[in-house]
């Protein structure tokens, strides 16, 4: 069965003209998850699928150019043509329902309960969908953000979400066939990988795959560098670009 991710986009902090910011589509035969939804990537997602048509929605942590274009989905599920059989399950960090509701209201709490199922994610949580099995890790962001490892049994992506460096990175990416992971800067910090970092982070995974790649680097530099500090294949997550699992 097909296990793939298509990048919506992979731009940060803010959406370019032709790469909206994270967000990715993952499908496992007819299952199809959105993974962060960062402003743009909700028409992205629509190339693929209609928002109503997703089994879950996955979010790693609730800075804008991750979260943002779950208002959007809101309006398209309540308030437009794409009303949902069911709520749609929506794993987040403590809080995401609260800001969502906080930010949409006007005169009175948005029912966005009629919208998404909200789940809270903790470090270890474990969710089933479809025949995927999603297991969070947190990982080091300043603030609650998590990883994911989705896995069929056979197969595992793991997706670093926003982090620095941190012992849950190996953890996160120890025999995973492709590890999404991102490199925000050349530059070490607290709260981002470099690309090397990332190379070195990746070293359990059969392959890497650079995203949120940040101005002060281009994504061809990004790559090279990370390939100085893993041995398998690195790739830059292109928009629009399918990669199997």
């Amino acid at each position: 069965m097909a296990f793939t991710v298509t990048v919506l986009g992979s731009a940060t902090p803010y959406p370019r003209p032709d790469n909206p910011c994270s967000g990715y589509l993952l499908r496992h035969g007819a299952t199809k998850i959105w993974l962060d939804a960062g402003p743009g990537t909700l028409a992205a997602l629509q190339e693929h699928t209609a928002p109503d048509g997703l089994d879950a929605i996955w979010i790693s942590h609730l800075h804008a150019d991750h979260v943002a274009d779950l208002l959007p989905a809101v309006y398209a599920l309540l308030f437009a043509d794409l009303p949902p059989c069911k709520p749609i399950p929506l794993y987040g960090p403590p809080g995401t329902g609260a800001r969502l509701s906080a930010f949409l209201s006007n005169t009175g709490r948005a029912p966005i309960e009629q919208a998404f199922a909200v789940h809270e994610l903790h470090d270890g949580h474990r969710a089933r969908v479809g025949d995927l099995e999603l297991t969070s890790v947190a990982v080091a962001h300043g603030f609650p953000a998590f990883g994911l490892r989705a896995t069929d049994g056979t197969r595992t992506l793991a997706y670093s979400g926003d982090t620095g460096p941190c012992d849950a990175l190996t953890k996160l990416a120890d025999g995973a066939d492709l590890f999404l992971c991102e490199a925000d800067s050349d530059e070490p910090s607290a709260v981002h990988l470099t690309p090397a970092e990332a190379g070195r982070a990746a070293t359990g995974a059969a392959r890497l795959l650079l995203t949120h790649v940040g101005h002060t680097i281009t994504a061809r530099d990004a790559v090279t560098q990370a390939a100085e500090h893993f041995p398998g294949p690195v790739a830059y997550a292109a928009p629009r670009a399918v990669f199997g699992v």
